[in-house]
């Protein structure tokens, strides 16, 4: 009862002062005669649409604001259980939060270098946002932009998942162009730095039923025991839908139709998407620009070899 006559006695103040306000009165005034105008009138037709849209305009501002926080923290969460998921991690009805920050550890990645970098704040690096910002960003140079994205931010944040202090699966970000969109996605690799352990495209605007099917569980699970780098020559004899891969270079790839697991080179190869050629390709593309020189070749160099302040 006390909060309730405060609340009243607040609502009286705000409605005395209102009385006083010169602005408020005039509008007061017109609105009385606008109201006071026949149905048919132009003047009151105008007026009455031009204050919905104005009250519709604030509503939808004030919903905008008010719900900005739950939206950021919806995202956070979905990317946190996109994380879990292509780490294995994800269990139905745990708790994302306490799951993530129990099992994950997220770091920075100096793309030219290949280290770890603990100058910038982990929580609240946006590698999507650095690419975005010319300060934060670089330009790839067009002979080598194969997977289409034009620029890349410095750095890149992976997460690793380890146990009893040992890496057990590392979880790099990848995108690339599409048919029609860009694919955001995640590779998740033993800790060979080698072999894939998963993958998951957490933003893409494939068409659905063909391109879309990046996303379909049973596509995903072909990716499980395949190999990134080629181990010899051999890849090149059995490509898919890239022109060669040397020793040492990105080979895994997707291929037209279903691969033959019983022929040399099908380690690196992933069943294409069917009647999704340029989705596939593009798939294809942004796994060999990622893996390259040009993105976590470093990196994982140095996490098989413990050199360069990566462990």
């Amino acid at each position: 009862m006390p909060n309730e006559k405060k609340q009243c006695q607040h609502l009286a103040g705000l409605c005395a002062a209102l009385e006083k306000n010169d602005n408020y009165l005039k509008a007061k005034a017109y609105a009385e005669k606008v109201l006071a105008l026949g149905n048919d009138s132009l003047e009151k037709t105008i007026a009455i649409a031009v204050s919905l849209c104005l009250v519709c305009a604030v509503l939808v501002s004030f919903a905008a604001v008010a719900l900005k926080p739950l939206q950021v923290n919806n995202k956070e969460l979905d990317m946190k259980k996109n994380i879990l998921d292509v780490a294995g991690l994800l269990e139905e009805g745990s708790n994302i939060d306490t799951a993530f920050a129990e099992k994950i550890e997220p770091k920075i990645v100096d793309l030219a270098t290949g280290d770890y970098v603990d100058s910038v704040n982990v929580a609240e690096f946006d590698q999507r946002k650095a690419a975005k910002d010319p300060a934060q960003n670089i330009t790839i140079p067009k002979e080598k932009d194969i997977a289409h994205i034009r620029i890349k931010a410095k750095y890149a944040k992976v997460f690793l998942v380890k146990e009893g202090g040992a890496i057990k699966s590392i979880i790099l970000p990848v995108n690339g162009y599409g048919l029609w969109s860009t694919l955001y996605g995640f590779l998740s690799l033993e800790p060979d730095g080698q072999t894939v352990q998963s993958i998951n495209f957490y933003d893409q605007a494939e068409t659905p039923g063909l391109g879309g099917e990046v996303v379909n569980p049973n596509w995903r699970a072909l990716w499980k025991g395949k190999k990134v780098y080629a181990e010899s020559d051999v890849a090149s004899s059995e490509k898919g839908l890239i022109a060669e891969a040397d020793k040492g270079e990105p080979a895994l790839s997707l291929i037209k139709g279903v691969v033959d697991n019983s022929k040399p080179g099908s380690q690196y190869q992933v069943d294409g998407l069917a009647g999704a050629s340029l989705t596939s390709t593009g798939v294809t593309n942004l796994i060999r620009y990622w893996m390259s020189q040009e993105g976590f070749a470093l990196y994982l160099n140095k996490v098989r070899t413990g050199n360069g302040g990566v462990s």
